[in-house]
């Protein structure tokens, strides 16, 4: 009998011919491994065999191995758990699980995040600071130590941003392996918001660069309309207004319109303003240019206009400031709950005093603002007013705000306010029965009545006679655009009546 014929029929007798194929595969995959010195002690790469321009040059090389290897184990795994089935002898079986184990030990392709971080996208690791947090708070949330915030925090240029992080930034970490499998800060971005963000690099071991990127938004101009049936701000929302271009509408006609008494079911207002985004994304709203509000049958029309110094302000047409020299409520959509009296009985002592100011009735926290531009000469506690803050205007006016909950950033005494800008949030502090701001007036040291004398005192600044041709030159289009949107708005509701049969 033929020598090779006696080995078959002897291996026949062991094995079935499928199995055997099967483990002698497996046999030589085994083999290969452990004694070819191209694979030995190195990750599995595939042999450069093929010809140009063949299927195996236009594999993935990381993919192609890691089939290979899942096809080998799960036939390995079937055999393990069924050895009976096969007839397997037992030197076949232990050569089995060594192929498993060695097939479990080559290292695989590194994981996706790995593998895209270094390419730039997405971050290792990534968190957003809560209410509470600090820098070493975070670094230790991505497994960092004191040393990498230490490095960070020593970057060149300085950056703040590591010591005023707020709720809501989000920090994005890559890393570096290093040689005892630890990790290694890379860099370190940290996000603002859509259009700001601070990136720290690693330039040398443990020296690290800071790099400011600020994004321009895509900028639209918008043109939204609104009728009041209830309210201004249900208006608003319904003509697609977001709250912080209706504060800042109603803050443009304050001069001229009391929102709390002389709104009217039927007025109507229109804005032509910008609206801002990124990557075709609406991040928020820019400048209002120009609006329009019709108070019971009166039109009032404001441009903004930037004048030589680089200020900016709303205007009528004729260039005449829509703004009084103070507000008419230092608190916006609210109510009154106490007015100017000389005879009003005390709530608490129950005796007959003169309430020298007007009492708005709001929830707590609401933001309390400056009626006008001055200098603060008082923020703090002063007996039954509470928390209290004193803003002097000129030599002739003074205004007080008591009972505040807190004060704004950056208020006390010698700061220097706009108006309209915020200096403390309502509250029920001193001899208060409840939240609300108490609000008083004073011209030459006496106290007037601010809702009385508020037609009676002086506009902000016009436009200076030197710069009108200016004036014109800059609002005259932005006017013009107005005017064409409300006209054109005007024609559809015309059209879009049906005519009585």
């Amino acid at each position: 009998m033929d020598p090779i014929d006696s080995i078959i029929r002897r291996l026949d007798g062991l094995l079935p011919g499928n199995h055997r194929l099967l483990l002698l595969a497996l046999l030589g995959f085994l083999i290969i491994i452990t004694h070819d010195d191209d694979y030995a002690g190195h990750s599995l790469e595939p042999r450069q065999t093929a010809s140009p321009g063949s299927i195996a040059e236009e594999t993935n090389p990381t993919v192609a191995i890691t089939t290979i290897n899942a096809i080998a184990k799960t036939e390995i795994q079937d055999l393990q758990r069924n050895p009976q089935s096969y007839a397997l002898p037992g030197t076949a079986y232990k050569s089995m699980q060594a192929a498993s184990n060695n097939i479990e030990a080559q290292p695989g392709p590194a994981p996706l995040t790995d593998r895209v971080a270094a390419s730039g996208t997405p971050p290792d690791f990534s968190t957003e600071v809560k209410a509470g947090d600090n820098l070493t708070l975070l670094f230790k949330r991505a497994g960092l130590n004191a040393r990498d915030v230490y490095e960070v925090s020593n970057s060149q240029p300085k950056s703040t941003i590591l010591n005023n992080l707020y709720p809501g930034y989000q920090l994005d970490f890559t890393f570096q392996q290093t040689p005892d499998s630890g990790k290694k800060l890379d860099s370190l971005t940290i996000i603002k918001n859509k259009l700001e963000s601070v990136e720290f690099n690693i330039i040398e071991e443990g020296y690290y660069v800071a790099t400011e990127h600020a994004r321009k938004p895509d900028i639209k101009q918008v043109f939204r309309e609104a009728t009041i049936d209830d309210s201004l701000f249900l208006a608003a929302q319904r003509g697609g207004m977001s709250a912080g271009v209706t504060m800042e509408l109603a803050g443009i006609f304050g001069g001229v319109i009391d929102f709390l008494l002389d709104t009217r079911k039927g007025d109507t207002f229109n804005l032509l303003y910008e609206e801002k985004f990124v990557d075709d994304e609406y991040i928020g709203y820019g400048r209002i240019l120009a609006a329009q509000f019709t108070n019971q049958g009166e039109t009032y029309t404001a441009v903004r206009y930037v004048n030589q110094s680089g200020d900016s302000d709303f205007y009528n047409p004729d260039g005449e400031s829509m703004r009084k020299a103070f507000l008419r409520n230092p608190v916006d959509f609210t109510r009154i709950s106490s007015g100017f009296s000389l005879s009003r009985k005390h709530p608490i002592l129950s005796t007959i005093r003169a309430h020298k100011g007007t009492d708005y009735a709001a929830p707590r926290g609401t933001p309390v603002v400056a009626a006008g531009d001055g200098r603060v000469t008082w923020a703090s506690r002063n007996g039954s007013f509470g928390k209290l803050v004193v803003v002097q205007h000129g030599e002739k006016f003074q205004t007080k705000y008591a009972h505040l909950n807190d004060y704004a950033k950056g208020i006390k005494n010698g700061a220097r306010v706009k108006q309209g800008q915020v200096i403390g949030y309502v509250g029920s502090t001193g001899g208060a029965t409840g939240p609300h701001l108490h609000y008083e007036f004073l011209m030459d040291g006496v106290h007037r009545n601010s809702r009385t004398i508020h037609d009676k005192l002086p506009k902000a600044e016009s436009v200076a006679k030197s710069e009108m041709q200016r004036f014109r030159e800059q609002t005259q289009i932005t006017l013009a655009q107005l005017e064409t949107h409300v006209s054109s708005t005007k024609n559809i509701a015309q059209h879009s009546v049906l005519p009585e049969k």
